[in-house]
């Protein structure tokens, strides 16, 4: 009976294959023999070295027929177990296994080839975490909470091979090393530290050793093997699609021999789909790369790809950028069509870039900013940040500070910048990226519209309504002229636009836009594309803006399922799509159904953007007044100051989102009975409010009707009635007389005319603030009980008044 152990080196063959042996013998089961097995000779001396140990005669013998005496003496025996180590190919075992059947064979190899009469292989892989930790802990003796961290980092820096692990604790154990200052060591020369041997054991195998045997074996079956390893050594330790290699050589089919060598000699693991190789493989070839390997011939050039020389030659890691950059999907990386190749590739492209540190390479502006701009459309700013900014700093170098790329990178940079929050830094940029663009390129042109709507998203961010207005109608005007009226850039203007309009209060102005930008987006990409979720959004919002707070919920509702479905439930903008839908609840006077998607909301804001972006902070605040909605109050306000707290840090004591921050604070206050403590934060909210948006705004007449009520809840009935007068004055002209803010407004009016005792003029308003919200909301709104109310309550006053 034969077997065979297949894994790579140092994966523990030879191990399994010494502790079965021992337990073999130990078990009485019978003589074992121990061959190596690396060529014929050597087959042939280690079976003649059997025979002169059955019987000293053989040792003045030839060692051909000492040998074919063990094996006929293995032949007329029973019981035995003969261990052929690090076989190297079958053939040199043909013509002794067909014969050796009356005992036991185990072969233990390096070679991933189909080995006859072996049966099906044992393949060792590597351990896992925790048994590698174990390995440590006990070779080294250290097993106390202290050390348990760095060896399980230094377990995972070892790819978790037996060997390695072996290797290491033997060396820290002998040398009293410290765990972390052999880490540093192994990072910084993976090669040398692996091939040295613990002090006073000069004869112990290392994985150097190992590895330099198999290597020149490789090298020896085929030279391009060896430069594809060495392409493959700057990938990260995952999965890498074999297409990326389609063109590492000069054809497919020459890629797929050598693949097929370094899977034979245990170099790779190979699947018909990725090619994988292990962490320290890679880390002893990236110290020992030479200086360039050729650049294969090839007939097809794909996108990006630039002429070369027949004879040029790239180094291993500039290859590898090349290749992935190849690779890469051809739509834009904001697609999700093209997000699943993106995160298979993601993991080997910052692998490839940590690796690179000449930022002249020609391939490494293009993948740098590619693979942030999909960072950033998944939602992971962060991680996107620092590629954006080398990809300016290359760029810069290469084409000098007033090329169009240029300032494409500029802007790229400023919206990761404006992702984070940051909205101050990305302004000077967007700047300098339109002065760039309409220099180059003229200011009709397309990039100019994405330019000109990139500045005026960030002036929006920042609240500054008006100037982002021109941008934006500009950056409208030039993509419709240049890209036609139904191209989806057209509808991101669009929406923009509308966006800013609405900020203005001009939700009549912003309805047709933002139904356009959605009928446009929908034709175009489609009803399930993320897009479409951000215009269903939009619309809402301008929708329930103009108080047709109905209409505004299913919107939403199929906005966070677009969102959900595409970007997933961990996405920035499925957290902005809950809250819209929160918030519309909220208007519908549904504020259970609002509790549980704004605090999800939050988590999302929190985990993926941080505790101190404005979102985050947004997100606090609809918390907060959910909870008031609730009666919740206590929960509410230290939500609300954190809410304000944020806003003030990143946006500015002046900025529109600061009005709202401390116009809520102050809401909450005032349900709470402090209204002393609400007085000074709504007057700072009206004086931001009217000078950030205009006395006009609608947002303004909020404001002053939120002062008024304080005021009367102080007594300040004189002070409160020209408040509540104008705030009705600014709301009816804004939205209209059948608005809802207007029946709020009418109604505020009415309760401080009542408080003045003038309920001849109050009765007239309560009546009108009753027909609105019946017309508007229906006949069942929570609203309506209060409005009845109210009425009941002057008539019941006038009344008294009248029969006094």
């Amino acid at each position: 009976m034969a077997q065979s152990v297949l894994g790579m080196g140092g994966v523990g063959k030879s191990t399994l294959a010494l502790h079965y042996a021992r337990g073999y013998l130990t078990g009485g089961q019978g003589p074992v023999w121990w061959i190596e097995a690396t060529s014929p000779a050597a087959i042939v001396a280690g079976l003649a070295s059997l025979a002169t140990s059955l019987n000293p005669v053989h040792a003045a013998r030839p060692l051909d027929e000492a040998a074919e005496w063990a094996v006929a003496w293995l032949q007329g025996h029973t019981g035995w177990l003969l261990v052929l180590d690090n076989a190297e190919d079958s053939a040199h075992l043909r013509p002794h296994l067909g014969r050796l059947n009356t005992g036991q064979v185990l072969v233990t190899t390096r070679r991933d080839l189909p080995w006859q009469h072996l049966g099906t292989p044992l393949r060792l892989d590597t351990l896992t975490p925790r048994t590698s930790l174990a390995v440590l802990q006990k070779i080294t003796e250290r097993t106390g909470a202290a050390h348990a961290d760095v060896l399980a980092e230094l377990a995972a820096e070892l790819g978790h091979l037996p060997l390695a692990l072996q290797q290491a604790g033997a060396y820290l154990a002998q040398t009293r090393t410290t765990a972390d200052r052999y880490l540093a060591q192994l990072r910084a020369d993976p090669a040398g530290v692996l091939a040295a041997t613990t002090p006073g054991d000069p004869h112990q195998r290392t994985i150097a050793q190992l590895w330099s045997v198999a290597l020149g074996a490789v090298r020896d079956a085929d030279t391009d093997a060896v430069n594809l390893l060495r392409i493959l050594a700057h990938y990260a330790p995952d999965p890498l699609p074999r297409h990326v290699l389609d063109t590492a050589l000069p054809t497919p089919q020459a890629v797929d021999r050598s693949l097929g060598v370094l899977a034979a000699y245990s170099m790779v693991t190979l699947s018909s789909t990725t090619v994988t190789t292990h962490r320290l493989v890679q880390a002893v070839l990236r110290t020992t790369t030479p200086l360039a390997i050729p650049l294969p011939r090839r007939r097809g050039i794909r996108r990006f790809v630039m002429p070369v020389t027949p004879r040029a030659a790239l180094h291993p890691s500039v290859m590898a950028m090349r290749l992935l950059r190849d690779a890469m999907p051809q739509c834009s990386p904001a697609e999700v069509r093209g997000w699943q190749v993106w995160q298979t590739l993601l993991p080997h492209v910052q692998s490839v870039m940590g690796h690179q540190h000449d930022d002249s390479v020609a391939y490494l502006s293009l993948l740098l900013n590619e693979t942030a701009f999909y960072l950033r459309a998944r939602g992971q700013a962060v991680e996107a940040l620092p590629l954006v900014e080398r990809a300016l700093r290359v760029t810069e170098v290469e084409l000098g500070p007033e090329h169009p790329d240029t300032a494409v990178r500029l802007g790229n940079l400023a919206r990761t910048l404006s992702a984070l929050g940051r909205y101050q830094e990305a302004l000077p940029l967007e700047e300098r990226a339109l002065r760039v663009t309409e220099v180059e390129l003229g200011p009709e042109h397309p990039d100019t519209a994405v330019c000109l709507g990139n500045l005026a998203s960030t002036l929006h961010e920042l609240g500054r309504y008006r100037e982002a207005l021109l941008l934006a109608e500009r950056a409208l005007e030039i993509t419709e002229e240049e890209l036609g009226a139904q191209h989806p850039h057209t509808a991101l203007r669009l929406g923009n636009l509308a966006r800013t309009v609405n900020a203005l209060g001009r939700y009549r102005e912003a309805l047709p836009l933002a139904e356009r930008a959605l009928e446009i987006t929908e034709a175009e990409l489609g009803p399930d594309h993320p897009d479409t979720a951000v215009r269903l959004g939009n619309l809402a919002r301008t929708v329930s803006a103009l108080g047709r707070y109905r209409e505004a919920l299913p919107l939403e509702e199929r906005a966070l399922r677009v969102a959900e479905t595409v970007l997933g439930p961990d996405h920035p903008d499925t957290a902005v799509c809950l809250g819209n839908l929160a918030r519309a609840f909220r208007a519908v006077r549904q504020p259970r159904e609002a509790l549980q998607l704004e605090e999800r909301a939050l988590r999302v804001a929190e985990t993926v953007l941080g505790p101190d972006h404005p979102a985050t902070a947004v997100r606090l605040g609809n918390l907060a007044r959910t909870f008031s909605a609730l009666g919740r109050l206590e929960e509410a306000l230290p939500l609300a100051e954190r809410a304000l707290e944020i806003t003030e840090s990143a946006l500015g004591p002046d900025h529109p989102d600061t009005a709202v921050r401390l116009g809520n604070l102050a809401r909450t206050l005032h349900a709470l009975s402090r209204p002393e403590g609400a007085l000074p934060l709504e007057e700072r909210a009206l004086e931001v409010t009217e000078s950030a948006l205009g006395p006009d705004h609608p947002d303004a007449a909020l404001r002053l009707g939120n002062l008024a009520s304080t005021f009367s809840a102080l007594g300040r009935l004189e002070e409160a009635l020209p408040l509540a007068e104008r705030a009705l004055e600014i709301t009816e002209s804004a939205l209209g007389p059948n608005h809802p803010h207007t029946a709020l407004r009418l109604g505020n009016l009415a309760s401080t005319f009542s408080a003045l005792g003038r309920l001849e003029e109050a009765l007239p308003l309560a009546e009108r603030t009753l027909e609105i919200t019946e017309s508007v909301l229906g006949p069942d709104h929570p609203d309506m009980t209060v409005r009845h109310g109210n009425i009941v309550r002057i008539r019941q006053m006038l009344e008294s008044s009248e029969g006094a």
